[in-house]
């Protein structure tokens, strides 16, 4: 590899060739950290800004704004024979689909290893100063990656995201298989790898219509102040777009709801509302006044009502989270641990009454149709157990 290494002990990649090189480097090794960097809070569409890769012996930053694609790297993702390691990887794995396409498999998520462990401390931090003694600065979570040059202290945290990541699931698979919790494990890091990519970013922002439904206290709304405050989402959104920045860095959601509620007539009404401040006044003022005139002579908009569920779909729905709640205090460790929240609705939607129905919607969760499979039916059809 003629990638340059730098003084502090990392190579950064932003031409082809050395992409290229890496990625066939990667594929020879058998487990590697990986993490992402988005600018969430500094563009109206987000976008991965960085990339870090560690092995045993190194750490690498990729850096996807100063290369056309990052195509070498979608094998990588996609061989069963590369473990890849993350924490918390769900939001580091949508962004990998939305930007790239990457599919993939064979993961290790340490965060959700600790969650499954019920241990308390979670964030990385956390678990770096209690497994190693190491202390990491996580002040820079929330810096601009998008910005270029990237300076040299934010290369330098980037890379302490994955530097000790395989050295601490190793330590986490001792204690999985100890526990005998291993395949359980497994088989949320194989659902970690089968999601898919959301329409829109973090920020909200996507190609459907601003929806004032979004915002909190919108349905404490009457319909025609509702009609305005949809009104005023669309001007936010367009402007957002227009200066490539995350609405809540346009105007607040608070106080869109405040300018609905009070419909003002002119400059002077507008300024005294929470978040119009003069600047806000003079970049908003027109703009927004125009937004409220149209809301309303709107017709009123009225929330979507959700279809209701049938009372069985309910019932069966109650009985299990009230059943994966006491098991997971029993065992200590969060609800979603005993039953995570999609096959909790898939058990409630099926409604299986025996284990061959059981099994159909557990197909992919061996481990819990064989440890919680009867209590699960159990909880669902409570009547059968009493009069077995």
């Amino acid at each position: 590899m003629t990638i340059t290494k730098n003084k502090s002990d990392y190579y950064l990649i932003t031409e082809r060739t050395d992409l290229e090189s890496l990625a066939r480097a990667l594929q020879g090794e058998a487990v590697i950290a990986v993490d992402t960097e988005s600018n969430s809070l500094y563009a109206y569409r987000e976008r991965v800004c960085l990339l870090q890769f560690s092995t045993q012996e190194a750490d690498y930053l990729v850096d996807p704004l100063a290369l056309e694609d990052l195509s070498p790297l979608a094998p990588l993702f996609k061989d069963e024979a590369v473990e890849k390691v993350f924490h918390a990887a769900e939001y580091d794995l949508l962004c990998l689909k939305r930007d790239f396409g990457f599919e993939c498999a064979n993961l290790f998520d340490t965060m959700l290893a600790a969650r499954i462990l019920g241990r308390h401390e979670i964030g990385l931090g956390a678990m770096l100063e209690t497994e190693f003694g190491v202390r990491l600065d996580k002040r820079q979570q929330r810096a601009n990656w998008g910005e270029r040059p990237l300076p040299k202290y934010l290369l330098d945290y980037a890379r302490l995201d994955t530097h000790y990541l395989i050295a601490l699931r190793n330590h986490l698979e001792v204690e999985l298989q100890e526990r005998g919790l291993w395949q359980l494990a497994q088989e949320d890091f194989a659902r970690l790898c089968a999601l898919s990519a959301p329409e829109n970013g973090r920020n909200g922002t996507s190609s459907r219509p601003a929806d004032c439904w979004r915002i909190s206290g919108s349905h404490d709304l009457s319909p025609q102040q509702a009609a305005v405050l949809q009104e005023l989402c669309r001007y936010r959104d367009q402007m957002a777009r227009h200066l490539d920045r995350p609405l809540f860095k346009v105007l607040s959601d608070y106080t869109l709801l405040a300018i609905a509620a009070a419909a003002p007539r002119n400059l002077e009404e507008l300024s005294q509302l929470p978040g119009m401040s003069p600047g806000q006044v003079r970049r908003h003022g027109n703009q927004l006044l125009q937004a409220v005139r149209r809301g309303l002579n709107a017709e009123p908009l009225y929330p979507p009502r959700p279809e209701r569920p049938d009372d069985g779909y309910l019932r069966r729905l109650d009985a299990l989270r009230n059943w994966r709640k006491r098991l997971a205090a029993r065992l200590r460790v969060p609800s979603d641990v005993v039953l995570p929240r999609e096959l909790m609705l898939a058990l409630a939607d099926g409604g299986p009454s025996n284990f061959e129905q059981l099994t159909v919607i557990l197909r992919h969760s061996p481990w819990r149709l064989q440890h919680f499979g009867q209590q699960i039916l159990d909880a669902i059809h409570p009547w059968a157990k009493d009069n077995a």
